[in-house]
């Protein structure tokens, strides 16, 4: 069975990955820029870990400022092939309580201001987006937090925007007339460059509010939503607990792996040397 590493980005409230052993700390430069924080590395069994708090200590970063190339080319560097983004989100739908967990296999991007992909300055890639969410992992992923106590939703919509303001109440509610299920800001552009990347990808969301559409709240309460995220962490950290093991003893048979084959269709000829040494773990393999 061939090594597998899983990279944990962790969201709001998620700024550490408990029962780590063997830790050791890694900070890196890419091309990109810095990562949003040292790694921090170790393992979970028989699985290695590598775990990003995306905000970085503190939660100092919004999300519009995040450098997620960075992050996302930090993982493949540190041999990443499997990818969970850990976000907290607002429930678009009545049956979608705050406090559950959704594990959606689908995303809509209403961000305007954010790199969203490795390619440009001389090389072009198209990638399918038909499907950003790895299967195999989300199966894995709902399994895994089921088995932690979680009441969880498998599929549905996630709305990325660009924040950090809530939405408004007229927002909410065309929101909710598109038929998404949560609604966040961050995990678009992560599942966009992970499928660059390669990387079979999956994200976590912790339910924390209805937005304001509901007819129960008055607004976003953010001492609410903290009050109820401090209870899903601990949660979905177990969760990822029972995720390791899980993907420790699967083999990786997805398409993931080669998401990234043929949709290069620049002409090798004239790539810059640069770009290609820049681009060297996400197209070394192609070029």
């Amino acid at each position: 069975m061939a090594k597998k590493i899983l990279g944990v980005i962790g969201g709001s409230g998620f700024y550490q990955m408990p029962g780590l052993e063997n830790v050791k700390q890694v900070e890196l430069s890419t091309p990109f820029g810095a990562p949003s924080d040292p790694f921090i590395t170790g393992n979970i069994g028989e699985l290695e870990v590598v775990f990003l708090a995306r905000h970085g200590k503190g939660h100092r970063i919004l999300p519009s400022e995040l450098n997620y190339r960075a992050n996302i080319y930090a993982m493949k560097m540190l041999g990443v092939d499997h990818l969970l983004s850990v976000s907290t989100a607002g429930s678009m739908k009545e049956a979608i309580k705050p406090g559950d967990l959704v594990v959606p296999n689908q995303f809509l991007d209403h961000t305007h201001k954010r790199p969203a992909t490795f390619f440009g300055d001389g090389i072009v890639a198209h990638v399918s987006m038909a499907d950003p969410v790895c299967a195999d992992l989300a199966r894995d992923l709902a399994m895994a937090s089921r088995k932690a106590g979680a009441t969880i939703h498998e599929g549905g919509t996630y709305l990325c925007i660009e924040g950090p303001q809530f939405s408004s109440r007229a927002e909410s509610n065309l929101y909710r007339s598109w038929g998404v299920d949560v609604i966040s800001m961050t995990a678009m552009q992560e599942a966009r460059l992970a499928k660059e990347a390669e990387l079979c990808y999956a994200t976590l969301v912790l339910v924390t509010d209805y937005d304001c559409w509901h007819q129960s709240v008055k607004a976003v309460d953010i001492a609410e939503i903290l009050a109820v995220m401090r209870a899903n962490v601990e949660l979905a950290q177990r969760a990822v607990k029972n995720l390791a093991a899980a993907v420790a003893k699967r083999d990786r048979t997805c398409a993931c792996g080669s998401s990234l084959k043929d949709s290069i269709i620049t002409d090798r000829a004239v790539i810059p040397p640069k770009r290609i040494t820049d681009l060297r773990p996400i197209v070394g393999k192609y070029l």
